[in-house]
């Protein structure tokens, strides 16, 4: 494989260099200094650097677009390991876990905060949000995305901060037209 191909391939495995890159936000020496030690690149600094330059080249611009959704939060839920045993069909709604995955569910009777978004949101909006919510130090327990819901459930003296960041990020999804 040339260098030009393992140094995409290590932007690839790091993201966060690719989003850098596609924004024109990346010193291109610094991030083929740290590709070369951290990524195993086998190959000079400048030439990592002109590999980058020409990535950069054939990636679509960073951009964002805003998506319309209700941001709601539901206080007091929690995560069990035994979603069906919570999923009691009595007829009432609150009974039906918010997220199931496997046999892990988003209940109503803990100590813990939803945040839900409804309308146009898919796996985008979510990456969207959790890496806001990261940034603001919102711990997230469990998340999930699904049709025109989305789920991210927080520590509950979080919940009101978590609800201004996923709407900011609702407000600036970012696109990948690649």
């Amino acid at each position: 494989m040339s260098l030009a191909a393992e140094t995409r391939e290590a932007v690839r495995a790091n993201p966060f260099i690719r989003d850098a890159l596609r924004a024109g936000l990346v010193n291109h020496s610094a991030a083929a200094t740290w590709l070369a030690e951290r990524a195993d690149l086998d190959g000079d600094p400048d030439a990592i650097a002109a590999a980058l330059r020409r990535f950069r080249e054939d990636l679509p611009a960073y951009e964002t677009e805003a998506r319309t959704a209700s941001v709601t939060m539901r206080s007091g839920v929690g995560v069990v390991d035994d979603a069906n045993a919570a999923d009691a069909d009595d007829g009432d709604p609150g009974d039906v876990p918010l997220l199931r995955v496997g046999g892990a569910g988003v209940v109503d009777g803990g100590d813990r905060t939803a945040i839900l978004a409804a309308g146009d949101v898919d796996p985008a909006a979510l990456a969207g949000a959790l890496g806001r919510l990261a940034a603001a130090d919102v711990g997230v327990v469990a998340a999930g995305a699904a049709g025109d819901a989305l789920v991210c459930v927080v520590p509950r003296r979080d919940g009101a901060s978590a609800v201004r960041v996923v709407e900011a990020a609702l407000d600036a999804v970012p696109t990948d037209a690649e």
